[in-house]
């Protein structure tokens, strides 16, 4: 294998990694941000969407971005972006310049985010097996890194504006280290060279996939907000043992990422999207009925690691379609499949209001069972997957 694709793969790990990293950051410091800030929970509900618009506006411009200019380009200004403005949040004095600074800081995330995963279906394509899951597991696993970092500056007594400008000039490094590593962009076919055609519109086979992508992108939104409040409200547990139910998601989630991979090149990514998202649907359903901790928390585990290759197959999918067009495709999933996470609290929380907590549940159960019958939309329209041609000359 050349040289050049194993730095490029590092080099999308090195970026994937800081992607979470800086996110986890940023997420360890909201209490301090909002009590520097003077705002209750209420209106940080709301500053928070404005970071989520921000990251769906620097998807939608990225994409054809970086199908112009190559990730090569786009992805280390995204995410010098995303380092930069990371410190914002901590210099925010009032709600309005909060507002701005999420507001720039999610734009540059999430142009960040479209980037790398374009530049991450370039590598799988000259890659001789399936990588996605494993970019995917990278970002998890920076966020981990942020949760044992922000811990110990908070312990140190480090205000938000010294923690975050550290870690900014920290992600700023890694992006110029990690930068003349990023593939250059794909030479394409002799037909390239003919007149442009006219501008089309995005397959139906794309918004396809990018309806599942929200609605598996929901679900994990589920697990996000909702699970420590289950055990905790639901079951009357501990406080300390209410957090085991995010941290069984998180961690069967990540350890998922880093075998979906194998388990992809042998059953093919619409089994894996089959497969886990019948396992995620049996995993929440057992803990949405559990009346005892343990088989609830069991439950979270088995919703984490069925949900854990899913989302990695539809943004390959999407990348793959159409290589003039990739990261516009993967905007297009990735935009509504944040969508989707956003809209998690909005959607279960009033629910709640009519019926309990765990029978809520049975939504995102409804969306798995969706996503695990449709999964066919991914097997490949016309040819094989390219990584299955370099596997067969490079076994």
């Amino acid at each position: 294998m050349e040289r050049s694709l194993r730095a490029g793969r590092l080099a999308t790990f090195a970026y994937f990694v800081l992607n979470g990293f800086l996110m986890g950051m940023w997420v360890v410091h909201i209490p301090s941000v909002e009590h520097r800030v003077g705002v209750d929970h209420a209106v940080l509900g709301w500053l928070l969407l404005v970071l989520g618009a921000g990251a769906f506006a620097g998807m939608q411009v990225s994409g054809p971005l970086t199908d112009r200019f190559g990730a090569r380009a786009v992805v280390p200004l995204s995410a010098c972006l995303t380092a930069a403005s990371v410190v914002l949040p901590g210099l925010a004095t009032n709600a309005g310049t909060l507002a701005a600074a999420l507001l720039v800081y999610g734009f540059g995330t999430g142009a960040m985010d479209v980037s790398m995963n374009a530049h991450a279906v370039q590598v799988e394509r000259e890659y001789p097996r399936p990588v996605m899951s494993a970019f995917h597991a990278a970002y998890s696993i920076g966020g981990v890194f942020a949760s044992l970092v922000g811990a110990r500056t908070l312990s140190w007594g480090w205000s938000p504006a010294a923690s975050l400008g550290a870690v900014a000039v920290l992600g700023l490094a890694v992006t110029a280290l990690a930068a003349p590593a990023l593939l250059r962009a794909e030479p394409r076919a002799p037909e390239a060279a003919a007149p442009a055609r006219p501008r089309r519109r995005t397959p139906r086979h794309i918004w396809a996939l990018a309806a599942l992508a929200l609605m598996i992108m929901l679900c994990e939104g589920v697990a996000n907000d909702w699970s420590v409040l289950h055990l905790r409200n639901v079951l009357d547990a501990p406080a300390s043992t209410a957090a085991f139910a995010y941290g069984a998601f998180s961690a069967a989630m990540t350890a998922g990422r880093l075998v979906a991979d194998r388990v992809t090149a042998r059953i093919g990514p619409a089994a894996v999207l089959r497969r886990g998202a019948a396992a995620a649907a049996l995993g929440l359903t057992v803990a949405a009925l559990s009346p005892w901790v343990p088989l609830a928390l069991a439950g979270w585990a088995v919703f984490g690691a069925g949900l854990s290759g899913c989302v990695p197959q539809l943004f390959s999918a999407a990348g793959h379609a159409d290589q003039d067009a990739a990261a516009t495709n993967v905007s297009r999933v990735a935009g509504l499949g944040y969508l989707g996470m956003l809209a998690g609290p909005a959607v279960i929380g009033p629910l709640t209001r009519l019926v309990p907590l765990n029978v809520t549940f049975f939504l995102p159960v409804a969306f798995c069972v969706t996503a695990a019958v449709t999964a066919g939309v991914l097997r490949p329209r016309h040819e094989a997957a390219p990584h299955r041609e370099a596997e067969t000359v490079n076994p």
